[in-house]
Protein backbone atom coordinates (compact mmCIF):
# COMPACT_ATOMS: atom_id res chain seq x y z
CA UNK A 1 0.00 0.00 0.00
CA UNK A 2 1.21 3.48 -0.87
CA UNK A 3 2.23 5.40 2.24
CA UNK A 4 0.80 8.88 2.76
CA UNK A 5 4.24 10.49 2.72
CA UNK A 6 4.98 8.91 -0.67
CA UNK A 7 1.90 10.33 -2.40
CA UNK A 8 3.34 13.82 -2.97
CA UNK A 9 6.53 12.38 -4.46
CA UNK A 10 4.58 10.08 -6.78
CA UNK A 11 2.29 12.91 -7.91
CA UNK A 12 5.12 15.39 -8.38
CA UNK A 13 7.37 12.88 -10.12
CA UNK A 14 4.63 11.88 -12.55
CA UNK A 15 3.74 15.45 -13.50
CA UNK A 16 7.38 16.51 -13.65
CA UNK A 17 7.77 13.90 -16.39
CA UNK A 18 4.59 15.14 -18.08
CA UNK A 19 5.77 18.74 -17.91
CA UNK A 20 9.22 18.10 -19.38
CA UNK A 21 7.76 15.86 -22.08
CA UNK A 22 5.22 18.51 -23.06
CA UNK A 23 7.89 21.22 -23.23
CA UNK A 24 10.18 19.02 -25.30
CA UNK A 25 7.39 18.06 -27.70
CA UNK A 26 6.29 21.67 -28.13
CA UNK A 27 9.87 22.77 -28.83
CA UNK A 28 10.35 20.08 -31.47
CA UNK A 29 7.07 21.02 -33.11
CA UNK A 30 8.00 24.70 -33.15
CA UNK A 31 11.47 24.09 -34.56
CA UNK A 32 10.22 21.57 -37.11
CA UNK A 33 12.37 21.26 -40.23
CA UNK A 34 13.82 24.74 -39.79
CA UNK A 35 17.20 25.61 -41.24
CA UNK A 36 20.09 25.76 -38.78
CA UNK A 37 20.40 29.53 -39.09
CA UNK A 38 16.72 29.96 -38.11
CA UNK A 39 16.98 27.90 -34.93
CA UNK A 40 18.37 30.65 -32.62
CA UNK A 41 15.50 33.04 -33.38
CA UNK A 42 12.93 30.23 -33.16
CA UNK A 43 14.39 29.21 -29.80
CA UNK A 44 14.17 32.78 -28.50
CA UNK A 45 10.55 32.90 -29.70
CA UNK A 46 9.83 29.60 -27.95
CA UNK A 47 11.04 30.96 -24.63
CA UNK A 48 9.11 34.19 -25.22
CA UNK A 49 5.76 32.52 -24.57
CA UNK A 50 4.48 33.04 -21.03
CA UNK A 51 3.02 29.54 -21.22
CA UNK A 52 6.45 28.05 -21.88
CA UNK A 53 8.23 30.04 -19.18
CA UNK A 54 5.59 29.19 -16.57
CA UNK A 55 5.50 25.50 -17.45
CA UNK A 56 9.30 25.43 -17.36
CA UNK A 57 9.32 26.93 -13.86
CA UNK A 58 6.57 24.54 -12.76
CA UNK A 59 8.49 21.52 -14.08
CA UNK A 60 11.62 22.72 -12.26
CA UNK A 61 9.70 23.23 -9.03
CA UNK A 62 8.29 19.70 -9.26
CA UNK A 63 11.61 18.11 -10.20
CA UNK A 64 14.28 19.82 -8.10
CA UNK A 65 13.04 18.85 -4.60
CA UNK A 66 12.80 15.22 -5.74
CA UNK A 67 16.27 15.09 -7.26
CA UNK A 68 18.28 17.30 -4.86
CA UNK A 69 16.15 18.48 -1.98
CA UNK A 70 19.16 19.97 -0.16
CA UNK A 71 20.39 21.99 -3.15
CA UNK A 72 19.62 25.67 -3.72
CA UNK A 73 17.32 24.76 -6.60
CA UNK A 74 15.66 22.07 -4.49
CA UNK A 75 14.99 24.51 -1.66
CA UNK A 76 13.67 27.03 -4.19
CA UNK A 77 11.24 24.47 -5.62
CA UNK A 78 9.98 23.47 -2.17
CA UNK A 79 9.55 27.05 -0.93
CA UNK A 80 5.90 27.71 -0.07
CA UNK A 81 5.98 31.23 -1.56
CA UNK A 82 7.48 29.98 -4.82
CA UNK A 83 4.94 27.19 -5.16
CA UNK A 84 2.05 29.55 -4.42
CA UNK A 85 3.29 32.10 -6.97
CA UNK A 86 3.67 29.37 -9.59
CA UNK A 87 0.17 28.10 -8.82
CA UNK A 88 -1.07 31.62 -9.53
CA UNK A 89 0.92 31.97 -12.77
CA UNK A 90 -0.03 28.60 -14.21
CA UNK A 91 -3.69 29.03 -13.25
CA UNK A 92 -3.68 32.25 -15.29
CA UNK A 93 -2.06 30.36 -18.18
CA UNK A 94 -4.99 27.96 -18.25
CA UNK A 95 -7.62 30.67 -17.83
CA UNK A 96 -6.10 32.95 -20.46
CA UNK A 97 -5.83 30.19 -23.02
CA UNK A 98 -9.42 29.09 -22.44
CA UNK A 99 -10.86 32.62 -22.52
CA UNK A 100 -8.71 34.44 -25.09
CA UNK A 101 -6.81 31.98 -27.25
CA UNK A 102 -8.72 28.72 -27.66
CA UNK A 103 -11.09 30.25 -30.23
CA UNK A 104 -8.24 31.37 -32.52
CA UNK A 105 -6.09 28.22 -32.29
CA UNK A 106 -7.20 24.71 -33.27
CA UNK A 107 -4.13 22.42 -33.16
CA UNK A 108 -4.26 18.88 -34.47
CA UNK A 109 -2.38 15.67 -33.72
CA UNK A 110 0.78 16.07 -31.68
CA UNK A 111 0.27 19.84 -31.57
CA UNK A 112 -3.09 19.22 -29.88
CA UNK A 113 -1.41 16.92 -27.37
CA UNK A 114 1.34 19.40 -26.46
CA UNK A 115 -1.18 22.24 -26.31
CA UNK A 116 -3.52 20.30 -24.01
CA UNK A 117 -0.71 19.27 -21.67
CA UNK A 118 0.69 22.79 -21.37
CA UNK A 119 -2.60 24.69 -21.10
CA UNK A 120 -4.88 22.27 -19.27
CA UNK A 121 -3.17 19.25 -17.74
CA UNK A 122 -0.17 20.98 -16.15
CA UNK A 123 -2.13 23.96 -14.79
CA UNK A 124 -4.66 21.62 -13.17
CA UNK A 125 -1.93 19.29 -11.86
CA UNK A 126 0.19 22.06 -10.35
CA UNK A 127 -2.73 23.87 -8.72
CA UNK A 128 -3.91 20.57 -7.24
CA UNK A 129 -0.37 19.86 -6.06
CA UNK A 130 -0.32 23.21 -4.28
CA UNK A 131 -3.74 22.59 -2.74
CA UNK A 132 -2.95 19.06 -1.56
CA UNK A 133 0.71 19.06 -0.61
CA UNK A 134 2.06 22.57 0.06
CA UNK A 135 1.98 23.69 3.72
CA UNK A 136 -0.58 26.44 4.26
CA UNK A 137 -0.83 29.51 6.48
CA UNK A 138 2.42 31.22 5.42
CA UNK A 139 1.23 33.84 2.92
CA UNK A 140 0.33 37.51 3.32
CA UNK A 141 -1.98 39.61 1.16
CA UNK A 142 0.95 41.70 -0.08
CA UNK A 143 2.42 38.56 -1.67
CA UNK A 144 -0.23 38.72 -4.41
CA UNK A 145 1.10 42.17 -5.36
CA UNK A 146 4.74 41.09 -5.25
CA UNK A 147 4.00 38.20 -7.60
CA UNK A 148 3.05 40.70 -10.30
CA UNK A 149 6.76 41.39 -10.88
CA UNK A 150 7.14 38.36 -13.16
CA UNK A 151 4.27 39.21 -15.55
CA UNK A 152 5.35 42.87 -15.56
CA UNK A 153 8.88 41.92 -16.60
CA UNK A 154 7.40 39.57 -19.18
CA UNK A 155 5.31 42.38 -20.70
CA UNK A 156 8.38 44.63 -20.96
CA UNK A 157 10.39 41.85 -22.62
CA UNK A 158 7.51 41.08 -25.02
CA UNK A 159 7.28 44.70 -26.17
CA UNK A 160 11.06 45.03 -26.57
CA UNK A 161 11.38 41.72 -28.40
CA UNK A 162 8.30 42.41 -30.51
CA UNK A 163 9.58 45.72 -31.86
CA UNK A 164 13.06 44.36 -32.55
CA UNK A 165 11.95 41.11 -34.18
CA UNK A 166 8.47 41.84 -35.54
CA UNK A 167 7.20 38.69 -33.77
CA UNK A 168 4.53 38.76 -31.07
CA UNK A 169 3.55 35.71 -29.01
CA UNK A 170 -0.11 36.64 -28.39
CA UNK A 171 -2.59 38.77 -30.29
CA UNK A 172 -3.51 40.84 -27.22
CA UNK A 173 0.07 42.08 -26.74
CA UNK A 174 0.73 42.92 -30.40
CA UNK A 175 1.36 46.66 -30.15
CA UNK A 176 1.97 46.99 -33.89
CA UNK A 177 -1.54 45.73 -34.69
CA UNK A 178 -3.55 46.96 -31.70
CA UNK A 179 -1.73 50.20 -30.87
CA UNK A 180 -0.64 51.32 -27.44
CA UNK A 181 -4.13 52.12 -26.16
CA UNK A 182 -5.73 48.72 -26.81
CA UNK A 183 -2.58 46.87 -25.83
CA UNK A 184 -2.44 48.86 -22.60
CA UNK A 185 -6.04 47.91 -21.91
CA UNK A 186 -5.29 44.20 -22.34
CA UNK A 187 -2.10 44.47 -20.30
CA UNK A 188 -4.03 46.11 -17.45
CA UNK A 189 -6.79 43.50 -17.72
CA UNK A 190 -4.24 40.69 -17.58
CA UNK A 191 -2.51 42.20 -14.55
CA UNK A 192 -5.93 42.49 -12.93
CA UNK A 193 -6.52 38.79 -13.60
CA UNK A 194 -3.12 37.92 -12.11
CA UNK A 195 -3.90 39.99 -9.03
CA UNK A 196 -7.36 38.43 -8.62
CA UNK A 197 -5.99 34.89 -8.89
CA UNK A 198 -3.12 35.80 -6.57
CA UNK A 199 -5.52 37.13 -3.95
CA UNK A 200 -7.56 33.93 -4.29
CA UNK A 201 -4.41 31.86 -3.70
CA UNK A 202 -3.50 33.89 -0.61
CA UNK A 203 -7.07 33.71 0.67
CA UNK A 204 -7.15 29.92 0.28
CA UNK A 205 -3.77 29.63 1.96
CA UNK A 206 -4.90 31.64 4.97
CA UNK A 207 -8.25 29.85 5.18
CA UNK A 208 -6.73 26.38 4.94
CA UNK A 209 -3.94 27.28 7.34
CA UNK A 210 -6.45 28.58 9.89
CA UNK A 211 -8.61 25.48 9.49
CA UNK A 212 -5.59 23.28 10.09
CA UNK A 213 -4.68 25.15 13.27
CA UNK A 214 -8.26 25.09 14.55
CA UNK A 215 -8.48 21.31 14.15
CA UNK A 216 -5.02 20.75 15.58
CA UNK A 217 -3.88 19.13 12.33
CA UNK A 218 -0.75 19.88 10.39
CA UNK A 219 -1.29 22.40 7.56
CA UNK A 220 -2.18 20.73 4.27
Amino acid sequence: MLRARDRPRLWQGAFAVVGWAALGLQYLLMIGPAEVEAMPSLTVNFFSYFTILTNLLAALALTAPLVRADSRLGRWGANVHVRAALAMYIAVVGLTYHLLLAHVWAPQGLAWLANSLLHYVMPAAFVLDWLMFTPKGHLRWIDAVRWLAFPLIYVMWTVLHGFTSGWWPYWFVNVEQLGWGRTGFWAAAMLGLFLAVGLAVVGLDRLMGRAGRDTGARPA
